[in-house]
C-alpha cells in the first residue's frame, strides 16, 4: 500500500494538545520547532503537529466552548484563526507556517475533527468541486459527543467525496504532512467511523502529497485492525493517555493485545508523551500547570513500552523549558534505536505485575524489557530458553544507562524498584529459528 511509505517507522514529534489544549499559538508553534530543529532533529524528532481548534479566535484552554463562531472560507473549509496564526492573512492559511517548519528541515502536521462545520450546513454554503451544498452533504445525526463543532458527512450523497476532497488539497496547498483526525476511531462510543475513514483515505490519494493519517480518540477497536491497516498509518487504541499511572498500567494489555499488528507503515498508537512541562492552558488529565506527574522510574516505563513496542511517539510538553532529565529521554540513541529498528516485539510473559517484552534487532541482537508495574518492589526473571537464546556467551548491555553488564548466564534477573523496568541489548546472541521473528519489508 503505497500510504505505508509515509510512516516506514514510527513516527516522532511534537503536539501542542498536552501543553496548549485547544489555544496553541504561532508563535508557540514556532518556538517548540525551533527547538526541535536544534536539539531534536538529529534524534529522529521530525513532526511539529498544531492540535485542536486552530479555526476559534477565542479557545481559552482544553475546555470546548460550545457552539462557537469558526473562520471558514467560502467552500465550508475551517482556516486558521489570524489572532492566533497571524501569517494566515490574505487568505495564505497555514502555508507560512508550514514553510517555517519546513525551511528548519522539519514536517508540519495539524488536527482535524471528521465531518463538515455546523455553521456551514447552517448556512448552507458552496462545496468546491461540486454544485451540491453543505446542508446537502451533512449528517446531522452522525455529531460527537464531547465538541459541539462538526457533522458527519453522509457518504452515500453526491459531493461528500468532493468536499474531502476540496480539503486535503487545501491541506496539501499548505504545505501538510501529517494530518490527525479525530471522533473517528472511537469503540467505546458510537463506533468507528469506515465511510468517513474512506472518503479522507481516498482524498488524500487524490491531493498528490505524501500526508501520514492518524486517527483518534480510541479505542480502536482490534477486530478492525486490518481496515485501519488498509486506511491508515496509525491509530488510538486508547482514550486520552495522561500522567496518571493507573492508566500507564493499563497500557501493558493493550500493547499485548494489539503487538501482532504492526508493521512498516501502520502504528497502533499509544498516545502523546506526558513528559516535561504540561497543562500549560490545559485543564485535561485532572490538573492544570505542571511538570509531569510520573515518577522518573514511571517516566522510564513508559518510554520502554512505547519503543520496544513502537509506539509513535508524540512529545506532549513544552520543549522550550525542558529539563536536563527530560532531555535525556528523548535523546537516548541506543533506547531510539529499538524504536526505530526493532521487530518482532512479542511480550514473553506476563505473571501478574511482573511483565518481560523481547524484540529483534540484526541476526545476534536480542532486546529484553523487564518491568515491575507492581506497587512495592520485586524480582523480575526471565531464563533464556523462553527467550529462545541457545548459548551463554551473549553481552549484556543496559540501554538506559548505557553501560555494558556483562555476559549472559542461564536467566536475566534484576531486582526493580515499583513500577520501574530495565531495557536490555544482548549481542552476539544466537536464537533458535522458532523465536525469530520476521522484519517486513514494503
Amino acid at each position: 500500500m503505497i500510504h505505508h511509505q509515509y510512516a516506514v517507522t514510527p513516527p516522532m514529534g511534537w503536539n501542542s494538545w498536552d501543553c496548549y489544549g485547544a489555544t496553541v499559538r504561532e508563535e508557540e508553534v514556532k518556538g517548540n520547532a525551533d527547538y526541535m530543529a536544534e536539539h531534536l532533529k538529529q534524534y529522529g524528532w521530525e513532526y511539529i503537529v498544531v492540535d485542536i481548534q486552530w479555526s476559534e479566535s477565542g479557545a481559552v484552554s482544553s475546555a470546548y466552548r460550545p457552539f462557537v463562531p469558526l473562520e471558514m472560507d467560502e467552500y465550508s473549509r475551517l482556516i486558521p484563526a489570524e489572532n492566533r496564526f497571524p501569517s494566515a492573512k490574505k487568505n495564505q492559511g497555514f502555508k507560512p507556517l508550514a514553510d517555517y517548519v519546513h525551511q528548519l528541515g522539519l514536517k508540519f502536521g495539524i488536527h482535524i475533527m471528521r465531518g463538515i462545520p455546523r455553521q456551514a450546513v447552517h448556512q448552507n454554503t458552496k462545496i468546491l468541486g461540486t454544485e451540491k451544498r453543505a446542508r446537502d452533504i451533512a449528517k446531522p445525526n452522525s455529531i460527537c459527543p464531547w465538541n459541539t463543532d462538526m457533522y458527519g458527512i453522509d457518504h452515500t450523497k453526491e459531493g461528500a467525496q468532493e468536499y474531502y476532497d476540496s480539503l486535503f488539497q487545501l491541506y496539501a496547498e499548505w504545505g501538510v504532512d501529517f494530518v490527525k483526525v479525530d471522533d473517528i476511531a472511537d469503540s467505546k462510543l458510537y463506533g468507528i467511523h469506515e465511510d468517513e475513514i474512506k472518503m479522507i483515505r481516498k482524498a488524500i490519494d487524490n491531493c498528490d502529497r505524501p500526508m501520514v493519517l492518524s486517527l483518534s480518540p480510541g479505542p480502536a477497536p482490534l477486530e478492525h485492525a486490518s481496515f485501519l491497516e488498509e486506511n491508515a498509518n496509525m491509530w488510538r487504541m486508547t482514550d486520552d493517555f495522561w500522567d496518571i499511572w493507573d492508566l500507564l498500567y493499563d497500557m501493558f494489555d493493550r500493547c499485548y493485545k494489539w503487538s501482532k499488528n504492526i508493521g512498516p507503515g501502520f502504528w497502533p498508537d499509544a498516545d502523546m508523551l506526558p513528559l516535561g512541562h504540561i497543562g500549560i492552558r490545559s485543564v485535561d488529565g485532572g490538573a492544570s500547570d505542571r511538570y509531569t506527574r510520573f515518577t522518573k522510574d514511571e517516566q522510564i516505563t513508559m518510554m520502554t513500552l512505547w519503543s520496544i513496542f513502537r509506539s509513535p511517539l508524540m512529545f506532549g510538553g513544552e520543549l522550550r523549558d525542558i529539563d536536563e532529565w527530560t532531555l535525556s529521554l528523548l535523546t537516548n540513541h541506543e533506547v531510539l534505536e529499538v524504536h526505530k529498528n526493532s521487530y518482532g516485539a512479542r511480550q514473553v510473559y506476563r505473571d501478574n505485575d511482573r511483565v518481560v517484552w523481547s524484540s529483534f534487532g540484526d541476526d545476534q541482537t536480542l532486546y529484553v524489557a523487564l518491568f515491575n508495574i507492581a506497587d512495592q518492589k520485586q524480582k523480575i526473571e526471565v531464563v533464556i530458553d523462553d527467550l529462545g537464546i541457545t548459548n551463554n556467551q551473549a553481552g549484556i548491555r543496559d540501554l538506559w544507562e548505557q553501560q555494558d553488564l556483562g555476559m549472559i548466564t542461564e536467566s536475566l534477573a534484576y531486582e526493580l524498584n515499583p513500577h520501574s523496568s530495565k531495557l536490555l541489548k544482548i549481542t552476539d546472541v544466537t536464537i533458535e529459528s522458532c523465536h525469530k521473528g520476521t522484519r517486513l519489508n514494503l
